[in-house]
């Protein structure tokens, strides 16, 4: 009996228990996706709850008065009593209204990789279906393929490195197009990989001279491998050589010894260590907890003209990144993305990532339950900082117009409208600070912080 040998419990047949898929990995599949449709149908449930206590708390405002009503006529009965004087179920129903799209059949790019989660597990779960769309989303090979076919409008919608929409705004790397952010698709979810041979290596001081792959200039990868290094007293464009590398082509490149290792998005980091070429020096999340990675966004002209669809778009995305948030969900997750169509991966290995329970290349089985998260709320003060970097490394010349590119581009405002909407929380500051490396981000005062740098690229 032959046995799958990314799970050596389970054998293989030639066909399913229910005998109505082509094997066992396409039934566990099928099973993983009813199973999470079943928990959106669950968080639909909650949202009408959230619906109903709001429309008591409009008509009973002060707290007092609201208490009273509800000991007078019991927590149970208070909406049915309401109900019998107002159409509750008429005012959920307009409440929930939505404007019919504009466009329905879209188009989607994603580069299969687990930042794009939300944004890929929304198809299979249906989640655009439910906001009138027909969506095709596709796997594009590479980062600058992304924003040329954005640019040329090839493609409604896509997933984006955070920092691409401000470069390409501002016309750094390409011809200016103004884009846009509406969600940040995954915070964490990245990690330096070193070859094995470098495993009595740890001190970035002795990493003079190594190649490193990061998947885009333009990237937060690219930032956090200057800063890491920076830190340790390393001149990231002189004492290293950084050489932009798809994502899916990186294992390879470390494996045939072309790259001494690289900062990149997982899976690959962890495929690196399944594959046994490489381990997991530091996970970016232990350099800025909770920084921001990839984004879902599109251009500013797609949404002048195609408001509703854009809103349909934005509440799928949401939708889908509030049940990727939840750790119960992300096993069932793992089974859902890492097939062909998605990320063509192990699912063990996207498991182990989103799950945060991973063997780490040097013998040890950590848990880091947030090594990813899925927190979608694009902060501005997170596009004032990739901007500090733009200008810290020369990829922007002269003053920046810090606040007014955060706020034309990353859309704060709009998502914690649709958030709100759909009861999920939102916060309320727009330029929180940020810890990074033991250093504190004052997103008030970005010339200052870059001043603060002793390496940095000088003209």
């Amino acid at each position: 009996m032959s046995y799958d040998p990314f799970n050596p419990d389970r054998p293989l047949t030639s066909g399913c228990a229910c005998g109505r898929h082509a094997d066992a990995a396409s039934h566990d599949n099928a099973l993983a996706v009813a199973t999470l449709k079943a928990r959106a149908i669950d968080n639909e449930a909650e949202i009408n709850a959230f619906v109903e206590a709001a429309m008591v708390k409009a008509l009973f405002p002060q707290d007092s008065v609201r208490r009273r009503f509800i000991r007078a006529v019991g927590a149970g009965t208070a909406l049915s009593v309401i109900q019998s004087v107002l159409p509750l179920d008429s005012m959920m129903a307009m409440a929930q209204e939505k404007a019919a799209p504009e466009k329905k059949n879209l188009k989607i790019g994603f580069i299969p990789i687990t930042c794009a989660t939300p944004l890929i597990m929304a198809h299979p779960l249906g989640f655009y279906k439910q906001q009138g769309l027909d969506v095709e989303v596709i796997k594009t090979a590479g980062w600058a393929l992304i924003r040329d076919k954005m640019i040329n409008k090839e493609y409604d919608a896509t997933h984006f490195l955070s920092p691409m929409p401000l470069a390409i705004s501002m016309g750094a790397g390409s011809n200016p197009t103004p884009m846009r952010v509406a969600t940040i698709q995954n915070t964490n979810g990245q990690a330096i990989t070193l070859s094995l041979k470098h495993k009595d290596k740890r001190d970035p001081a002795t990493w003079k001279g190594f190649k490193f792959a990061v998947p885009f200039e333009y990237s937060m990868h690219n930032f956090l491998l200057r800063y890491y290094v920076a830190e340790h007293g390393l001149d990231p464009d002189r004492d290293i050589q950084i050489r932009v590398v798809p994502p899916a082509e990186m294992v390879a490149n470390l494996r045939a010894g072309n790259i001494d290792g690289f900062l990149g998005p997982d899976p690959f980091n962890q495929r690196a260590v399944f594959d046994e070429v490489g381990f997991i020096h530091v996970l970016t999340k232990d350099l800025w907890n909770g920084h921001p990675c990839c984004a879902f966004g599109t251009s500013e002209a797609f949404i002048q003209q195609n408001p509703n669809t854009f809103a349909a778009l934005f509440r799928a995305v949401l939708t889908a990144s509030a049940m990727a948030r939840d750790a119960k969900n992300r096993e069932l997750i793992a089974k859902v993305i890492s097939p062909q169509a998605y990320l063509n991966q192990p699912e063990t290995v996207v498991a182990q990532v989103l799950t945060g329970r991973f063997a780490d290349g040097l013998g040890k089985i950590q848990t880091v339950p947030d090594r990813a998260d899925f927190n979608p709320v694009p902060l501005q003060s997170m596009a004032v900082w990739m901007l500090t970097q733009m200008k810290r490394w020369g990829y922007v010349k002269g003053d920046v117009q810090y606040r007014q590119l955060a706020e034309r581009v990353f859309l704060l405002a709009d998502a914690k409208k649709h958030m709100k909407e759909l009861g999920q929380p939102a916060p309320d500051a727009a330029y929180p600070p940020f810890t990074i490396m033991g250093k504190t981000f004052d997103p008030a005062r970005p010339d200052a912080y870059l001043d603060g740098f002793a390496i940095r690229k000088t003209a």
